[in-house]
């Protein structure tokens, strides 16, 4: 395992060196100590390498994600994973705003709770909370997977789109479009999967799912001024 320690790299060292194994390497395994919550840390990787942070991040931690897999040993500020396309981020702490923001494909893993926002404009990333999530969560969801663990705040899934939303707890309310739909078979099959690949410690059945009521996808002549 090679060892960078930001007390000594500064952050764009850091980057560039992860970023570098895109193109060839045999050094598959990196450990990142005194982090200081810095932003922006282990941003843009494109290779299948494993990155530890030792320490809790500032935002954007792990963003535009591919292919590898990161684990951030404390919690994460802003944009955690936004805009990740493929890999797994992996936060054993919380989450703050906006976590999982537009990401495209891959695994977010959050084991402590998420601020608001969370899953925003998500398109295609799977977002695993162990905890609660806070007001407009999943806003204009396009598609992908939230699982809650916890709660969800206000105005749950407003103006989602084909995202899923399984939530465990209570929801404090849903947003404009966002109801409550029917777990079906398939459903309890992907969550199944989903709460296995999170390391969740509950059952599928104790999950109730939201979704699009897709009444806000046509023009309605009522609404007009």
């Amino acid at each position: 395992m090679q060892t960078i320690d930001m007390e000594t790299t500064p952050l764009r060292d850091l980057n560039a060196t992860l970023q570098a194994q895109a193109e060839a390497t045999n050094q598959t395994a990196w450990e990142i100590v005194n982090p200081k919550g810095s932003h922006a840390i282990a941003v843009g990787l494109d290779a299948e390498i494993e990155v530890t942070v030792k320490g809790s991040t500032g935002y954007y931690c792990g963003g535009m994600n591919k292919l590898a897999t990161i684990n951030v040993h404390g919690s994460v500020g802003p944009g955690v994973a936004e805009n990740m396309m493929s890999g797994t981020v992996i936060i054993d702490g919380d989450a703050s705003q906006y976590a999982g923001a537009t990401g495209h494909g891959g695994t977010l893993i959050i084991k402590g709770n998420a601020s608001s926002r969370c899953g925003i404009s998500m398109k295609g990333i799977d977002i695993i909370v162990h905890g609660n999530v806070g007001h407009m969560s999943a806003f204009m969801a396009q598609s992908g997977n939230l699982v809650v663990c916890g709660d969800a705040g206000d105005a749950l899934g407003d103006s989602i789109y084909e995202a899923r939303l399984f939530v465990r707890g209570s929801v404090k309310s849903l947003g404009a479009d966002c109801i409550e739909k029917e777990m079906r078979p398939e459903h309890v099959a992907l969550l199944t999967d989903l709460l296995e690949r999170g390391g969740c410690d509950a059952k599928p059945e104790e999950f109730k799912r939201y979704g699009s009521a897709r009444q806000l996808y046509n023009f309605n002549i009522d609404n007009a001024y």
